[in-house]
């Protein structure tokens, strides 16, 4: 399996699927409030990542690929985030709905 390793595609990748993955969340103060940040945090990390292809000095290299990772684990948190809120919000919507 010879299978290219591009993490410049890959950061693409999850920030288009971030992008669609916001466009089904609720249009409600928790859906708009995280969406907003998930499309800044998963754009801003392949943002930085192609900047950090262009800089003219190893210092500046680290500090931009240093700003995508960060990005990219405000991005996870975020999606916990959502994954908890979402999930408590069915529960309790369920079973105000079995009462």
């Amino acid at each position: 399996m010879d299978k290219k390793f591009d993490l410049e595609d890959r950061l693409v990748d999850f920030a288009a699927s971030a992008a669609l993955f916001c466009t089904g969340l609720p249009n409600d103060p928790i859906g708009i409030y995280y969406s907003n940040q998930l499309l800044r945090s998963g754009g801003s990390s392949a943002l930085n990542f192609g900047e950090a292809q262009g800089t003219n000095s190893d210092r500046d290299y680290i500090n931009k690929s240093t700003i995508s990772s960060k990005e990219l684990k405000e991005s996870r948190v975020n999606l916990k985030i959502l994954k908890n809120s979402i999930m408590a919000t069915r529960r309790s919507v369920r079973s105000y709905l079995t009462k």
